[in-house]
């Protein structure tokens, strides 16, 4: 974690789910790491049981926690995601084409995974936290950070077939209708 502070939190909400009835299925805290005795370690988190009146699902981690909430529609999922006042990340566990594409188009959350657990992405995606998960106005990560350091050119062109013959020579002068 980035702090003392951070990880004093991260273990605080972890323990606040347990407390509430949440089963904590993968426990991280307490890791230390010889080589890095004033390290702030958290291991990998798994929370299952959670409910949108605990602690875990009304704050943001930032920590490897994952919170599992279960419901039992995809309208539920949709509902339950939508109404939460962040919109980092969700995932959806289906085996159904539909639902997934539904639950895509209609989730409202930056980072969106279908059958994984953590909709974290590649190094070539832009971070793409929603509502109150994003701070500033740009996604630096990925397409959006290279476009930062890149002049772009917008090139439009016409090709004739014509041209494509392969005996002619190539011609740099404005065409004319014949």
């Amino acid at each position: 974690m980035i702090s003392p502070r951070a990880l004093h939190r991260a273990e605080e909400i972890i323990q606040s789910a347990a407390d509430a009835g949440a089963k904590v299925l993968l426990d991280g805290r307490g890791v230390r790491v010889e080589k890095y005795p004033r390290g702030n370690f958290l291991g990998p988190t798994v929370i299952d049981g959670v409910t949108r009146d605990m602690r875990c699902y009304e704050e943001e981690i930032f920590g490897p926690v994952l919170s599992c909430v279960r419901v039992d529609t995809l309208e539920e999922a949709l509902e339950l995601v939508n109404a939460n006042r962040y919109g980092n990340g969700a995932s959806v566990f289906t085996q159904s084409g539909p639902c997934a594409r539904r639950f895509q188009s209609e989730v409202n959350a930056g980072q969106v995974g279908v059958n994984v657990p953590i909709p974290v992405p590649l190094p070539m995606f832009s971070f793409t936290g929603n509502k109150e998960s994003f701070l500033g106005d740009t996604n630096f990560y990925g397409r959006s950070g290279v476009n930062f350091y890149t002049q772009l050119k917008t090139i439009t062109s016409l090709w004739r077939h014509e041209d494509a013959e392969v005996d002619r020579q190539s011609a740099v002068h404005m065409p004319t209708l014949h």
